[in-house]
């Protein structure tokens, strides 16, 4: 009778030390110079974006949409960060967001580009790797992003027609962090002018 008590314990608990392994590695699975995320415990997301270079028309997108305040607080996000090569892709549709008559949509489009959370580009790689393939999650505005990998280089796209791939290495903050992307993820029903 013992033994068999003995057994089942023995097991659920190899299984519990074997469900506790994976969250409590902190070596990212990448560990290529490049591509890794620079971790600055000392900045948060809204002070981290201010200083990157190829990101200035997303600091002032961030900036005329009031949306600063998300990554300047305790709560934690993961911005997907087109940069300036993104946003001139968009050409006059991409100014004329900046107007305040189309900050409800640059509002919108923004909140499609954040997930809850602090996830790098490592971790995000490790859950395509542990799905066997793509990853879907929900952004701030209620939309699904689905990452795939090929290769090395691991792509976003928005569902919709627009798909983004990350570009450069991504950077930590305090309160979340910026992951660099080549492509605006704009909705198919947003007009393209």
């Amino acid at each position: 009778m013992k033994a068999r008590l003995s057994k089942p314990l023995a097991l659920a608990s190899a299984i519990a030390s074997l469900a506790i392994l994976p969250a409590c590695s902190a070596e990212p699975s990448d560990s290529s110079a490049d591509s890794a995320t620079q971790e600055d415990a000392t900045r948060t997301v809204a002070a981290a974006l201010g200083e990157l270079p190829q990101m200035s028309s997303l600091n002032s997108a961030v900036s005329a949409s009031e949306l600063g305040s998300v990554f300047d607080g305790p709560a934690s996000y993961t911005l997907l960060a087109p940069n300036d090569g993104a946003f001139e892709a968009l050409g006059d549709s991409g100014a004329a967001l900046m107007t305040e008559d189309q900050r409800p949509v640059l509002v919108a489009l923004l909140r499609e580009h954040i997930l809850p959370g602090h996830l790098t580009p490592e971790n995000i790689s490790e859950a395509i790797e542990s799905q066997g393939g793509e990853v879907t999650m929900t952004t701030l505005g209620g939309g699904n992003v689905t990452f795939s990998r090929d290769g090395d280089a691991i792509s976003v796209s928005n569902g919709q027609g627009s798909t983004a791939s990350f570009s450069g290495a991504a950077s930590a903050g305090t309160n979340g962090v910026i992951i660099p992307l080549d492509t605006v993820l704009v909705p198919a029903d947003e007009p393209a002018d």
